[in-house]
C-alpha cells in the first residue's frame, strides 16, 4: 500500500534511516510503514508490531533465556517508541504506546550487557528520569550525558549508548523537560542548562561514577540543549552536538508539519503563535561564546530539518576547541551514514575523559 497521507510519507523520508540505525529491523521498517495509508493509523501499526517483539522477550523471560529476552524487549521498547514519538494529536493513544516502551526497556534493563539501572533525578519539586549503564569491571569510570531531542527519548538511546559503553565509559541517557517521561509534567524550555546542573548534581551524589570526567552529548534538538548546557554548566568536560540548531526560532518556518506540532505540544503553548515565540527562546545567539570546553560537530549536508550551516555557525562562536564534521551525504544527524561518526565521536570523547 502506497501512503496517501503526506504526513506519513515525510515520515518515512524524513526518520526511516535513523528507525533502522536505532534497532528498527528493516524488513519491519518496510512492512509497517507500507501497511499505513494514514498518519492516524500510525502508532495501532507500530504498536502491533512491537507487540509481537514483546512476546517474544516475555516467552524468552519465562523460559529463563535472558540474553534473548533482552534483545527481544528492547526492541520492543524501541519500536513502541516509534509508534508515539510524534503522535501528539491522539494523546491517550500516544501515551499508552509510551507507557509499553518505558515497561519494555525497563524490564530488558537487567538482561542487556552491560546492564541498565532506572534511576530518579530530583527536579523542580518531581522528578526526571534516567537510564545508567556502565561498562563491566571499571571503577568509577568517566560518564557521558545523553540528552535528547524532540522526538527522542531514553528507550531509543541503546545504540547510542553502546558506542560510549564499548570503550570505557558510563552513560546516563535521560528524559528532560518535554522529552519522554518529562512530557507530562514539564513543558520544552530554551534554558536547558537548568535540566543540565539537576542532572550533573545528581552524578555528584553517585561514589561509583567519576563526575568529574564528564562528558555531555546531544542529538537533533538535543544537540542545542547540549551545547547550551555546557556553555553553563563548568562540570561538563567535553560536548558532542549532533545536527542541532543554532536557533530554533529562525528553522521554524521550514520545519516539517509533524516536528511543529509536536513541539507546540510538548512546549504547552495553545497556538501557532505562542509556540513560534516559545521556540525563539532556543538560541544560542550570545551563549555558544561562553563554551570552552572541547566540542564535536557533526551535521549532514542533506539534512531537511536544520541546515547544515548552523554547524559551521556553532563551531565558529565557540571559545573552546572544535572538531567539525560535515558530512557530504549525510541526511539529519547523519543517520544513513552513521559510521562516518559514531564511533568517530566516541574516540574522541574517551580521549577527552582520560585527559
Amino acid at each position: 500500500m502506497k501512503p496517501t497521507d503526506p504526513r506519513v510519507t515525510a515520515a518515512i523520508a524524513h526518520w526511516g534511516p535513523r528507525f533502522v540505525a536505532n534497532g528498527v529491523a528493516l524488513t519491519d521498517f518496510q512492512e509497517v510503514t507500507a501497511s499505513i495509508s494514514s498518519w492516524d493509523d500510525w502508532c495501532a501499526a507500530w504498536s502491533r508490531r512491537a507487540a509481537l517483539h514483546e512476546a517474544m522477550g516475555r516467552e524468552a523471560l519465562a523460559k529463563g533465556h535472558g540474553v534473548s529476552a533482552g534483545e527481544h524487549l528492547q526492541r520492543a521498547g524501541i519500536y513502541y517508541h516509534f509508534a508515539k514519538f510524534l503522535f501528539v494529536h491522539k494523546p491517550d493513544e500516544m501515551k499508552a504506546a509510551h507507557v509499553k516502551a518505558v515497561e519494555c526497556r525497563n524490564a530488558a534493563l537487567p538482561h542487556l550487557a552491560p546492564p541498565g539501572e532506572r534511576v530518579e533525578i530530583p527536579y523542580e519539586g518531581k522528578r526526571l528520569f534516567g537510564i545508567l549503564r556502565k561498562p563491566a569491571d571499571i571503577t568509577r569510570p568517566p560518564i557521558v550525558v545523553l540528552t535528547m531531542g524532540l522526538d527522542s527519548a531514553k528507550e531509543e538511546a541503546d545504540a547510542y549508548e553502546r558506542a560510549f559503553l564499548q570503550r570505557g565509559m558510563a552513560t546516563l541517557s535521560f528524559d528532560g523537560p518535554g522529552q519522554g517521561e518529562g512530557e507530562y509534567d514539564f513543558a520544552i524550555r530554551g534554558d536547558y542548562e537548568v535540566a543540565i546542573t539537576a542532572v550533573f548534581d545528581f552524578l555528584a551524589t553517585r561514589k561509583d561514577l567519576d563526575p568529574v570526567r564528564a562528558g555531555l552529548w546531544g542529538v537533533s534538538l538535543g544537540g542545542y540543549y547540549a551545547p547550551r548546557g555546557a556553555a553553563f554548566e563548568p562540570r561538563v568536560k567535553a560536548c558532542i552536538s549532533l545536527s542541532g540548531p543554532f536557533d530554533w526560532g529562525e528553522a521554524w518556518d521550514d520545519l516539517p508539519e509533524l516536528t511543529r506540532e509536536a513541539f507546540r505540544v510538548r512546549s504547552k503553548c495553545a497556538s501557532e503563535s505562542e509556540t513560534k515565540r516559545h521556540a525563539m527562546t532556543l538560541s544560542l545567539k550570545g551563549v555558544a561564546e561562553r563554551i570552552a570546553c572541547p566540542i564535536f560537530i557533526v551535521a549532514g549536508k542533506l539534512d531537511r530539518i536544520i541546515p547544515w550551516r548552523d554547524a559551521e555557525r556553532l563551531a565558529r562562536a565557540v571559545k573552546g576547541p572544535v572538531q567539525l564534521l560535515i558530512i557530504d551525504d549525510g541526511n539529519h544527524v547523519a543517520n544513513n551514514r552513521v559510521y562516518r561518526w559514531r564511533a568517530q565521536s566516541a574516540d574522541w570523547m574517551g580521549e577527552q575523559l582520560q585527559r
